[in-house]
């Protein structure tokens, strides 16, 4: 039967500054030539065409080449023979496209190394050169970035798949054929990607997936190891303790240390007295509790490597954060990810599930009722002083627009509308203000969108100097009434306490705007 594979084998390796005579074609048939500059610059000829060579580049060619004198190049200089199969092109798959390239860091070293066991063949075990070579030309083809891109679409897609289906019989076979690769090239991209083989991300993932059931109210262990992709509650029980450390028992019990990669988040956490080893802090929570910077994130989630880094040194037990899935899946190797889908769920429905992951269900309960009893009272003020709650708005004033917010997005909506009675104009609602969550307006048109009550959370300063609003907008006091419209326009002054959707910022947020609607 033919063979339809192709073969690569070295046959000569010297460094460049030593590649001093012209490459022999004729002498060497099928031979193809690759060029690794390290560093200096000088120049070669290619078939009579001069190139320009400097550090950083590659030269993969399968044409007569030959190095012009005098020369400043280091690097490596391999020649290599293609035996093709019955099938197969008589040049390497290098080859095809522009001959030059730059060059990744690790191909450099690996083709040092292979200049330094080329020169010192009697230290090297049979086959070692060989295997060095083609563990060269594999990462070279892999880091050609028409390659590459077709790699991260295929593995996408495949990560995207294991997502769906981890709780069911999944192989490396079936996941290549949906790659449309090899098992072996899916293999070695695979694990390039996600720094893991196959089956170590699998039982991964489906551990976290046990984890996050656990810390939200799992069934029984055989159950839980049915919902994962597991036969048997014992057997997911020794792969849980292989990748935590502990049973998937002592982990339901223990005290957990948490992450919170969100301030609204950290704020749930402080309301329930827990005090997240890392933390996402807003300016307004800081002043309010001053926190030791080795605790404070200075960045909401950030996917960097330093963040991660910090994340892992941390060792948390869980992390809590918004539903953001490219982000939640490089912390899969970290802790399970609590996934918070944002505008799905109101701060009540937040703090809850916050609440069970940290095994404070009570406290949640007790603080929620204390917060419903302050809206009560603030009902009951209100009934006396203005009656009828009417129509109002939150504007936020940007430096290029100004925004307007419903109670999924919360800016104190989410007590106007959802704890007091207020409610927002039709038009607003019309223009889909509920279904967004927020709408972005030009400064002129904020006139078109009259309310009983209008808010302002940004300074008063800012809004006096926008002339659209000068029309509405009293200069001189930060409450004023407009004697022929009826209208109310509140200046808060306090958007960073307005930013926040959570329990502390939503109990904030009632008093001023009781004080504001009462004054």
């Amino acid at each position: 039967m033919p063979n339809p594979h192709s073969f690569y084998i070295p046959v000569r390796v010297t460094a460049l500054d030593k590649a001093t005579s012209s490459r022999e074609e004729a002498s060497r048939p099928c031979s193809s030539l690759l060029v690794v500059v390290t560093g200096g610059s000088g120049m070669i000829e290619l078939d009579g065409e001069r190139i320009r060579l400097s550090g950083g580049q590659i030269l993969c060619s399968d044409r007569s080449a030959q190095i012009i004198l005098p020369h400043k190049l280091q690097g490596v200089w391999i020649e290599y023979a293609v035996i093709p199969g019955s099938s197969s092109h008589r040049s390497s798959p290098l080859n095809s496209g522009e001959p030059l390239r730059s060059c990744p860091p690790h191909i450099g070293a690996l083709a040092a190394r292979l200049l330094s066991d080329w020169n010192q063949p009697e230290q090297n075990p049979p086959f070692a050169l060989q295997y060095l070579f083609t563990e060269l030309l594999s990462e070279l083809y892999n880091s050609n970035p028409e390659y590459t891109e077709q790699a991260v679409h295929w593995l996408d897609l495949v990560l995207q798949y294991i997502e769906s289906h981890y709780n069911e019989d999944l192989t490396r076979g079936q996941a290549a054929e949906l790659a449309g690769v090899s098992p072996e090239h899916f293999s070695r991209a695979f694990r390039k990607s996600t720094g893991q083989t196959f089956n170590e991300y699998v039982t991964l993932l489906r551990i976290r997936k046990a984890q996050q059931r656990i810390l939200t109210g799992a069934p029984n262990l055989s159950s839980l190891a049915l919902e994962v992709g597991y036969s048997e509650g014992t057997y997911l029980s020794r792969k849980f303790k292989q990748v935590v450390g502990i049973s998937p028992a002592a982990y339901h019990r223990k005290n957990k240390s948490v992450v919170s990669l969100n301030f609204n988040h950290t704020a749930s956490l402080q309301a329930l007295e827990v005090v997240p080893r890392l933390g996402a802090y807003s300016a307004w929570m800081e002043r309010r509790l001053p926190v030791p910077s080795g605790h404070k994130l200075q960045d909401e989630g950030s996917s960097s490597t330093g963040l991660y880094d910090r994340l892992s040194s941390a060792r948390p037990d869980v992390i809590i954060s918004y539903s953001l899935p490219d982000k939640n899946k490089q912390l899969l190797s970290v802790a399970p990810v609590i996934e918070i889908p944002f505008m799905q769920m109101n701060w009540r429905e937040q703090f809850r599930l916050i609440a069970e992951v940290t095994g404070r269900k009570p406290q949640a309960d007790a603080w929620l009722n204390l917060y419903d009893e302050q809206c009560h009272q603030a009902n009951q003020q209100l009934d006396r002083r203005i009656g009828g709650r009417g129509t109002a708005i939150v504007w936020e004033l940007g430096a290029e627009a100004a925004y307007c917010f419903s109670s999924s997005y919360g800016r104190g909506t989410q007590i106007l509308y959802d704890d007091l009675g207020f409610r927002p104009p039709l038009s607003l609602v019309a223009e889909g203000l509920v279904d967004k969550g927020y709408l972005e307006l030009a400064f002129t048109d904020i006139a078109r969108y009259p309310a009983d009550h209008i808010f302002i959370t940004s300074s008063a300063g800012a809004a006096e100097a926008l002339e659209p609003l000068r029309s509405f907008l009293h200069p001189a006091d930060h409450r004023h009434m407009d004697g022929t419209s009826g209208r109310k326009i509140y200046f808060l002054n306090q958007p960073a306490m307005f930013y926040g959707f959570d329990p502390l910022s939503s109990e904030a947020q009632l008093k001023v705007l009781l004080q504001a609607l009462t004054s």
